[in-house]
């Protein structure tokens, strides 16, 4: 099986949300349906309807989470040395030749991916455009808008 790359960051963050799965949200759940199950007939109890979906819901995540982080090979860009190359995890600023604004972004796997927060996939046009490129490359990105060039400003390590 092929491993799916992830940043640090985003491994750290999935297993703070599976230690709160396991330790916080599923015993609430069961408590939840004990307290249903206490009311009586199960057939037409709402609360106990709810609480069993929320546990299949949470289960669901659980097994989705230890899956991804079973599958991904983490690599902690920190810990490689910074040669001025865009590579997985890097922090990439770019200038955009037309409008002349500047715009940083991290490369990050599939699952954590968040253009709000500057974080592209490794899989998007621009992500791809730019591996393996130096500081002061020009790269030209196909979007859907047409063709825009940026000129690699900086890469971090960060």
């Amino acid at each position: 099986m092929r491993k799916v790359p992830m940043t640090f960051g985003g491994a750290e963050a999935l297993r703070e949300e599976l230690n709160e799965l396991k330790t916080q949200k599923r015993p609430k759940i069961v408590q939840a349906i004990a307290e249903a199950r206490e009311h009586g007939d199960l057939k037409e109890n709402a609360e106990y309807h709810a609480a069993r979906e929320q546990q299949s819901f949470c289960e669901g995540r659980i097994k989705e989470i230890e899956g991804k982080l079973a599958d991904s090979e983490i690599i902690d860009i920190r810990t490689i040395p910074n040669t001025g190359k865009v590579i997985f995890g890097s922090t990439v600023t770019l200038y955009n030749l037309d409008t002349q604004k500047k715009v940083t972004y991290q490369i990050v796997g599939e699952d954590e991916a968040d253009v709000k927060n500057n974080k592209i996939s490794v899989g998007s046009p621009i992500s791809r455009a730019m591996m393996g490129k130096s500081e002061g490359d020009e790269i030209i990105v196909k979007a859907p808008g047409g063709e825009v060039e940026y000129e690699i400003e900086q890469v971090q390590h960060i």
